[in-house]
């Protein structure tokens, strides 16, 4: 199996680095590691296009290299998939493993996810894979320090076990591991964020010219069993399967009822 191995903290990242190791010794994987050069947390899916990329070998300490570039984590996965490396098209994304904590309504921001799910976007199987702090933290802030043995372990045998793990086509896995050992695994659903995002000023330079914080930095969560957010909370991995069908179905046949072709003919007359 050929894996795309990536992350948006960087590629000396110590997660990234951890997972690495944890995947180069499954038996069978061919694995590349294709990573920005710096720390690209919370770009989504941002991708570069009004500029060519900067893509720089670097070494390993176990003697082999991987590829760090200047651009986002989502085009860390378009240069595997267009072929920087001669010979090696991925059957899988890994994304990985970051610092800090992608649930509930974080995952929409989080460059982690963002490369997986290019993976979906590319017909790619991907997984995405998160690891809290040791603070126990349940937002997307760095902590002090984190742990990263339990989580590069488990991916490692997930990935050697994908064969036998029932994920339906154009699904991604976003995997959460709590600070402390896990006491389990569940699978879930995404929760929902609660955040206390609010205007403050920092500086008034005069002229016109301000500076704000727009974020606040302890967002909450609605406590829900089932959801990737409690079942951190309570010490467990969270495997929550995640698509990139944003269609609302029973939308369609709701809106279908209202008589749109109608909005068509105030615009029709007004030409004449």
């Amino acid at each position: 199996m050929k894996v795309l191995l990536t992350n948006d903290d960087g590629i000396e990242a110590e997660g990234l680095q951890a997972l690495r190791q944890a995947l180069v010794a499954v038996a069978g994987i061919e694995l590349v590691t294709i990573a920005p050069d710096g720390n690209r947390s919370a770009t989504a899916r941002m991708i570069t296009t009004r500029r060519p990329l900067w893509v720089q070998e670097v070494a390993f300490e176990d003697g082999t290299v991987g590829f760090a570039t200047d651009g986002t984590p989502v085009d860390c996965v378009r240069f595997a998939t267009l072929g920087l490396v001669e010979g090696f098209t991925p059957d899988l994304i890994v994304s990985g493993i970051n610092h800090g904590s992608n649930l509930g309504d974080d995952v929409t921001y989080s460059g982690t996810v963002a490369a997986a799910f290019e993976g979906l976007v590319l017909g790619v199987p991907a997984i995405a894979v998160s690891q809290q702090s040791t603070d126990r933290e349940m937002d997307f802030r760095f902590g002090r320090s984190f742990r990263f043995e339990a989580a590069a372990d488990f991916t490692a045998r997930l990935v050697d076990d994908l064969d036998d793990v029932p994920l339906p086509e154009g699904t991604l896995l976003n995997i959460n591991v709590p600070g402390d050992h896990p006491s389990g695994v569940d699978v879930t659903r995404l929760g929902k964020r609660i955040y206390r995002d609010e205007l403050q000023l920092e500086t008034d330079a005069g002229a016109g010219k301000r500076r704000y914080w727009i974020y606040g930095a302890d967002p909450g969560y609605h406590d829900e069993p089932g959801t990737d957010l409690a079942t951190l909370a309570q010490g467990r991995i969270s495997v929550t399967p995640v698509h990139f069908d944003l269609t609302d179905v029973a939308g369609i046949a709701a809106l279908a009822t209202h008589d749109l072709t109608r909005l068509l003919a105030p615009a029709a007359r007004g030409l004449g």
